[in-house]
């Protein structure tokens, strides 16, 4: 009885100077988890595509060697030229330019505006006098374009392009046909049937046709006989 009560005095004093129990040392499995964890460092995030910018200007007569010529129904001077980001086949960012009549300039950039935030491509968009103002040429080469003083299709009366107020979208996947179902472009041929599922396809009703329907533009594809499907005119024509 005596040892046991030294023992029990020995250790009360022990815990009162300070003294503690001692504890078992870790397993290893417990030290890992007590160690401090780095942060994860979250991966940067992908630069998306740039945003649609437009830029209106006034057009030098220079500029239009081909395209325009004296005699055309509207003066340079009411011509604009319209610098936009596009949608690519590609599935990139492009820049590309038009020439429109100044009165309409508001409905393209509206218009294509949408396109491109929707992902709708478009193979290319320069100004026809690239291809010397031929117009089957810049058709061949399935470029998208606006204005343009000529002749309408068939016709000695001008085009709507000739007034600034008239653009053809993807010409190759959006052809001109005729009324006996030709095409004068033989890469457009597998186009040529609507409807039709195809990357920068126009069908009717689709939401290009109704976003150039909004601003109070036609599309081609609407004519009885004849289909231009490539072609929208502010008012038709």
């Amino acid at each position: 009885m005596k040892r046991a009560a030294a023992l029990a005095f020995l250790l009360t004093a022990s815990v009162a100077c300070g003294g503690s129990t001692p504890i078992a040392s870790p397993t290893p499995s417990q030290a890992a988890t007590t160690e401090t964890v780095p942060p994860i460092e979250e991966s940067a995030t992908p630069t998306g595509p740039p945003e649609f910018t437009s830029k209106v200007s006034k057009v030098d007569r220079d500029e239009l060697p081909y395209s325009w010529k004296p005699g055309c129904p509207v003066p340079v001077a009411d011509l604009r030229k319209i610098t936009l980001t596009y949608w690519g086949f590609d599935d990139k960012a492009h820049t590309g330019e038009l020439v429109v009549r100044e009165t309409v300039t508001d409905d393209i950039v509206t218009v294509f505006e949408k396109l491109y935030g929707w992902r709708w491509p478009i193979r290319r968009m320069e100004l026809v006098d690239a291809y010397k103002g031929d117009d089957y040429d810049s058709i061949d080469a399935d470029n998208t374009s606006a204005f343009n003083c000529r002749a309408a299709t068939g016709s000695t009366n001008w085009s709507k392009h000739a007034y600034g107020e008239a653009i053809d979208v993807n010409p190759r996947e959006n052809p001109y046909v005729t009324a006996d179902g030709g095409t004068a472009h033989k890469n457009a041929r597998e186009y040529d049937t609507r409807p039709l599922d195809k990357p920068g396809v126009i069908n009717a009703g689709d939401r290009v046709v109704k976003a150039f329907a909004k601003e109070g533009w036609e599309w081609g594809g609407d004519w009885s006989g004849t289909k231009d499907y490539q072609h929208f005119s502010k008012g038709g024509g």
